[in-house]
């Protein structure tokens, strides 16, 4: 029948899938768009004010469930509840408690959106996969670290979406780094060390094409530091953007406490405390500060074990 569209769960318009999350375009018209959306369990996901404050987007979690954080309080959302935005005045955060299913519908185009501006770089991201399996999990842990963190410092819209998406790509420029570099067991010449760094420098030339060619800058200072040492630039203090500073701190935390296969991983403790001795120095002592706040709310740091640490 005209104007009657029917459907089945293997069918969509259209599907992105990124390294947590997989859209599904499955209906729209006259402007509205329905898509079903996965989540994998232990990420954090926010829901932002649009460009259009009479959007109206709506959620009904399907399967799952998840956390929302408000001051002190957490409210639990499970399969069967939901909840919508319209006229949204700041940033609103969930947890992921378990892997997720949900039907977002809005009032305004956005598929086109994520579809554009994330599905080239995501096929880097699997890529590098096959390349460095570190890599990937790397960078998923550091986007949930950074979003955490851009929690805790109230970070502007802008900043919060720039860093949602520089976490998660900011070494996508090891795309070019030889395989035997990226997994080698042994430290690294200083040749390879070279051929390594270039992987920032990289990672901001292969963005420039996409619609978040802004985040270029991000990706390209991720390792600088305060006190001019890092590079490609040798960049000093608040020359350094405030993403590229986050994306520092989590990077480097989430290396320490990696394991590899020449060496075993640091615990939190002993991470966050040689971050803290080098606040100053590489690190706004503020950021990592407030960085402590998130691995303590989160479970993954006890007071007490920072006391255990050798100062």
């Amino acid at each position: 029948m005209k104007g009657l569209f029917l459907g089945s769960k293997e069918k969509f318009l259209e599907k992105v899938i990124d390294s947590t999350s997989e859209f599904s375009l499955i209906a729209k018209g006259d402007g509205s768009e329905v898509i079903i959306q996965t989540i994998s369990g232990g990420k954090t996901f926010y829901v932002f004010p649009g460009d259009e404050p009479e959007t109206m987007e709506f959620f009904f979690i399907l399967d799952g469930e998840c956390v929302y954080e408000e001051n002190d309080t957490e409210i639990h959302l499970k399969t069967g509840d939901y909840f919508y935005i319209h006229h949204l005045e700041e940033a609103t955060y969930f947890k992921a408690l378990t892997n997720m299913k949900l039907i977002w519908f809005t009032t305004q185009p956005a598929f086109h959106f994520i579809s554009r501006s994330i599905y080239e770089l995501t096929k880097i991201v699997k890529q590098i996969e096959h390349k460095d399996k570190y890599t990937y999990q790397h960078s998923a842990r550091v986007q949930t670290y950074s979003i955490r963190l851009a929690k805790q410092l109230q970070l502007s819209k802008e900043k919060l979406e720039n860093l949602y998406f520089a976490s998660l790509f900011h070494d996508i420029g090891k795309i070019n780094v030889p395989e035997e570099i990226l997994n080698k067991p042994r430290r690294l010449t200083n040749d390879e060390y070279e051929i390594l760094k270039k992987h920032s420098a990289d990672g901001c030339e292969m963005v420039k094409s996409t619609y978040y060619s802004h985040i270029g800058e991000i990706i390209l200072q991720h390792h600088e530091r305060l006190d001019g040492s890092g590079y490609p630039n040798g960049l000093k203090g608040d020359q350094i953007l405030l993403e590229a500073q986050i994306i520092g701190i989590t990077d480097t935390y989430d290396a320490m406490t990696s394991d590899r296969v020449y060496r075993k991983g640091m615990t939190p403790a002993l991470a966050i405390t040689e971050l803290k001795k080098l606040s100053g120095r590489y690190y706004q002592a503020s950021i990592v500060e407030a960085f402590e706040k998130v691995l303590i709310m989160d479970g993954k740091l006890k007071e007490e074990d920072l006391k255990q640490v050798p100062s």
